[in-house]
């Protein structure tokens, strides 16, 4: 799901990969307007699904820490006036992640994260787990069906 949302380094908002058009176009579509726009690949773009937050003990990926933040406002978005001092969104992010790292992990950081969401939950996103690829699903599936006693 988050693979196909991007952030553009330079632009604002959140953006849906609709497609890649040539070697120099890839057109997108912002999360808010829902304007169609062709980007350059020069420019500096990254997938939210590649982010992660660093914690104490592990990088926990960016899905999870979304997830964790719907699931604690009940799906809704969030009022980002009450985050705009540090102190006060450092105190959520350890509502939301316990263990993230706070010397790595800045305000500015967990500020992004916070519009991110209110973006994505206004989008109509409900979930944000990544979809795993088709074999791996099967793989799973049969690996979790029990197997047939053979004795007779």
């Amino acid at each position: 799901m988050l693979k196909k949302i991007l952030s553009i380094n330079g632009r604002p908002g959140l953006y849906k990969l609709l497609s890649y058009g040539n070697k120099s176009v890839v057109v997108v579509e912002s999360l808010s307007d829902k304007k169609r726009q062709p980007i350059s690949p020069r420019e500096r773009i990254i997938s939210l699904g590649d982010i992660a937050m660093y914690t104490d003990d592990e990088e926990v990926p960016l899905w999870k820490v979304l997830t964790n933040i719907y699931e604690k406002e009940g799906g809704k978005q969030l009022n980002l006036a009450d985050y705009k001092e540090g102190a006060s969104a450092r105190a959520y992010m350890a509502e939301i992640l316990p263990t993230y790292d706070r010397d790595r992990v800045y305000d500015s950081d967990i500020q992004k994260l916070l519009k991110w969401y209110n973006l994505l939950v206004g989008a109509g996103f409900t979930t944000f787990e990544e979809e795993k690829p088709a074999e791996e699903a099967k793989e799973e599936a049969t690996a979790e069906e029990p197997k047939e006693d053979k004795k007779k």
